[in-house]
């Protein structure tokens, strides 16, 4: 193989990886919204999860689509924006 072909296979690779991993992490945010929900609690603003998920379909980013950084960066932002329900003791 010659060396363009190379760096687009390269390049192909990562981008499957990064893709796989914000979608990995769409997954982990709907879950914890759900199981937050099911519990009562509070789940936070509801921008900031519909914002999350918007920006990662959405096809205009900060970065092009094939570096998935940005996207892995704002669904972490919004998890991290969701409450942690607190334990009890005895829990």
């Amino acid at each position: 193989m010659d060396t363009p072909t190379t760096l687009l296979l390269i390049a192909a690779c990562v981008a499957a990886v990064l893709l796989t991993a914000a979608v990995a992490l769409l997954v982990r945010l709907v879950r914890a919204r759900r199981t937050l929900r099911r519990a009562g609690l509070p789940t936070g603003p509801r921008w900031v999860f519909w914002g999350a998920v918007a920006y990662l379909l959405l096809p205009t980013d900060l970065l092009p689509d094939p570096v998935y950084l940005d996207d892995i960066g704002v669904l972490l932002l919004a998890l991290r924006s969701l409450p942690v329900p607190r334990r009890t003791p005895g829990n």
